[in-house]
């Protein structure tokens, strides 16, 4: 058993930004089930919004992430997000990270979808993450930050006091592994892999948020989930983000009749909120017409958008024509782990930052490029709070919980692409109450519970029984929202309903081993310090 003064599972923008906060202090193990580079962050086009411009503010970058999200947030939380996040990439600036920057160097800063000012910061044109994972990553001690790659964090271990602390791991080979810490940190991103279409890695489906429900954490905003406009359309399937920046940069979005199809939608056409966009471009190509984004007005498009120009060659669809064909995926999920404005749950112990964690800045729907903004303000912060409340105690475990319990595992009936196919089919961009019902009845009537033993089962295996997990969440949250608001969309209830719904939460949370879900006007958790 290795022992470590923190953990943190997952190694993206977030995990990265607290480990160095930590580094000075504590001795820190990173947990990745893949490779460092294999996570959204370092697949990241966009950048990250901050309003640095002369005519830009705080107030208007806070009112645009308001209205991007419906006004589900909490507004204090949108307001020091923002605070915060002008400092820390102020600072970031002024160590030298390598922003897009114009002839006279001051920096390049982009527009893009609900943002009513230029404040993208990008690096290397549409590699925002992978520059700025490098910067953070030549910035860690090896000797202080331990990196554990290809194993899959798999069940969180609690004390007799039900303090997290440690975690379970299944390598490459499906052998166990043990880690301990007095406080442990989940960093592992969002669900787009529960879809068939998506942005994200295919790896990414939700195993912090089943780890951490497993655990007894509270969980809300499910049905919030964002589907990205526009993912590159070859041959019946979709390949990579095409970022929003192109169409910040001035791409039309058309269908094979050449019609704008944002006209008469929304008044910032091809920029409107997301979801808005989604939308459009999904009942477009219900009715069998295919939608492109022309590029034909945009000067410089490889130098500027290299690594997208790339993605086209690679599926044969050459950018010198002008039109590339897209399609909506799921992108970024704005629900996830309760948590307080430091990444704390209700699992003592226990903490989560980034976009596992739910912590009332996105509401229903994330405003772009505040992704990674709320990796770097969320990592510093838990960071300051575990440096001023220490990280030591001494465990009440009374059994060692490296001891492997006997049992058999656990039998799972269904393949991954069927719970997929489901998901996208019922849960996915416009949702009604047939579908979620007959999807739901779907997941319940597998022969799996919240409490099986699977310590024998495969690393696919746990997956899948995460996948499940997820999904089960995802889907009974979806279906209870009896309104349409930001990215869940209900074709049976197709209007905001402000009475009812106006900043109310679902919670979910294990209770005797069954869902319970509760309502709450606004994200309340019950805090350990």
């Amino acid at each position: 058993m290795e022992k470590a003064d923190i953990i943190i599972v997952g190694s993206g923008i977030a995990a990265l930004q607290l480990a160095r906060r930590l580094q000075d202090h504590f001795y820190v193990i990173i947990i990745t089930k893949g490779e460092i580079e294999s996570g959204n962050s370092y697949l990241a086009q966009g950048g990250i919004a901050a309003p640095l411009g002369l005519k830009d503010s705080v107030h208007a970058h806070m009112k645009d992430t308001l209205e991007a999200g419906c006004y589900h947030q909490l507004e204090d939380s949108v307001k020091q997000l923002i605070v915060d996040g002008k400092r820390i990439v102020e600072s970031l600036v002024n160590e030298g990270a390598p922003f897009d920057r114009k002839e006279d160097g001051s920096l390049s800063l982009g527009m893009e979808g609900a943002h009513s000012e230029h404040r993208i910061l990008h690096s290397g044109g549409d590699q925002t993450g992978k520059y700025l994972m490098n910067h953070l990553l030549k910035s860690l001690s090896w000797e202080k930050v331990q990196f554990v790659e290809r194993e899959m964090v798999y069940e969180l271990v609690k004390d007799d006091r039900g303090q997290c602390c440690g975690v379970k791991t299944k390598d490459k080979d499906d052998a166990i592994r043990f880690y301990y810490a007095p406080h442990i940190v989940l960093a592992t991103g969002g669900i787009g892999g529960l879809y068939p279409s998506t942005s994200n890695h295919p790896s990414v489906t939700g195993d912090g948020m089943a780890l951490a429900f497993l655990a007894g954490a509270k969980l809300s905003d499910m049905e919030f989930i964002q589907f990205h406009p526009t993912l590159l359309w070859s041959k019946g399937k979709t390949y990579g983000l095409i970022s929003e920046a192109v169409r910040g940069e001035g791409a039309l979005l058309l269908n094979d009749e050449g019609k704008r199809i944002m006209e008469g939608i929304d008044p910032l056409m091809e920029l409107a909120p997301r979801h808005i966009v989604a939308e459009c471009i999904y009942k477009e190509r219900q009715k069998g017409r295919n939608v492109f984004l022309d590029i034909s007005r945009i000067e410089d498009f490889q130098g500027k958008f290299p690594s997208i120009t790339a993605l086209c060659l690679k599926h044969h669809i050459a950018t010198c024509e002008g039109r590339i064909p897209v399609s909506p995926g799921c992108h970024f999920m704005m629900g996830g782990i309760v948590t307080d404005r430091a990444g704390r749950t209700n699992i003592p112990g226990l903490y989560a930052i980034g976009e596992v964690a739910c912590s009332g800045i996105h509401g229903a729907n994330r405003l772009a490029s505040n992704s990674l903004l709320e990796g770097l303000v969320y990592g510093e912060r838990l960071g300051e709070y575990l440096i001023q409340s220490g990280a030591h105690f001494s465990p009440h475990v009374h059994s060692p919980f490296d001891r492997i319990v006997e049992g058999e595992p656990l039998s799972i009936p269904f393949h991954a692409q069927e719970l997929k196919e489901g998901m996208m089919k019922h849960v996915g961009i416009i949702r009604k109450e047939e579908g979620l019902s007959a999807h739901l009845k779907w997941l319940k009537e597998q022969p799996l519970t919240f409490c099986e033993h699977i310590d024998f089962n495969s690393r696919e295996e746990i997956h899948l029984y995460f996948m499940w997990i997820v999904s089960l969440l995802v889907t009974e949250s979806a279906l209870l929202r009896t309104e349409s608001r930001g990215g869940h969309i209900r074709a049976d209830f197709p209007k905001e309903d402000n009475a009812g719904w106006l900043k109310r939460k679902m919670v979910l949370q294990i209770n005797e081993e069954r869902l319970r879900v509760d309502y709450h006007e606004q994200n309340e958790t019950k805090i350990y310090a």
